[in-house]
């Protein structure tokens, strides 16, 4: 069964949603992203993958007052991203009630400290962030790109420990055209005991249906909620 993962991104304190990561492409879906984490949770689902984007563009988490929040407000098991970048900032996210982190950036920057992390606290805690554009890494809230084949880059990370990844097609992101269902079957061919969590594109169930049959672990679902492409009732049959 596929893990179904309700996002929340935030600007401001806000729920938002991006295109393709560009900052200046933002709509805000609600003032209060704690009244939507309760709207998840209400349906039954269990987790929530949580993205500081403030965070992403300061290289320092900035909404771990919400983080607090909805992990002390709600029961969901929730994954934070967005900013973490210092030994500092991941024991404050985890102290603030994240059960799992995710580290993109750091990952490519600063790849000790990220080593360090996932030895210090395990694969089940450490997520690798491995978001791509053009099947190259890319970083800081997908303002920066690299010269890194993202195939590459999380082989690299299973050789070290990583044992979940999640992976965004940034020329999907916002979109709603579907996902990078090639992204997904070329890192499973790569890392075939990689826990691999979709990101990006998502737009309709049978997405969701197709990424099931491949044997994705988990997905991540945003957009298509917020504009009732999918509907969180549809969602119910996933969530065991």
């Amino acid at each position: 069964m596929i893990e179904i993962i309700p996002a929340i991104d935030m600007i401001d304190g806000k729920c938002v949603r991006l295109t393709q990561g560009d900052y200046g492409k933002k709509t805000i879906y609600n003032e209060n992203p704690l009244e939507v984490a309760k709207e998840f949770e209400d349906a039954g689902l269990k987790r929530l993958h949580l993205v500081d984007l403030d965070g992403a563009k300061a290289k320092k988490v900035v909404n771990w007052k919400m983080l607090e929040n909805i992990a002390s407000k709600t029961g969901l098991h929730v994954d934070f991203g967005g900013g973490v970048q210092s030994d500092d900032d991941l024991r404050m996210v985890f102290d603030c009630g994240a059960q799992q982190v995710t580290g993109g950036s750091i990952a490519v920057k600063k790849p000790d400290l990220f080593e360090t992390w996932l030895k210090n606290y395990g694969g089940e805690k450490i997520i690798l962030g491995a978001d791509a554009r053009n099947e190259k890494v890319a970083v800081s809230g997908w303002e920066e790109g690299t010269e890194l084949w993202v195939y590459d880059f999380i082989e690299q990370y299973v050789q070290k420990g990583v044992t979940y990844a999640i992976s965004t097609d940034v020329a999907k992101d916002g979109l709603l055209q579907g996902p990078s269902f090639d992204l997904y079957k070329n890192i499973q061919d790569k890392c075939p005991e990689l826990q691999i969590i979709a990101s990006g594109g998502v737009s309709t169930l049978k997405d969701v249906e197709n990424l099931a049959e491949m044997n994705i672990y988990g997905v991540i679902i945003g957009k298509a909620i917020y504009e009732n492409r999918i509907k969180l009732s549809e969602l119910r049959p996933f969530v065991s």
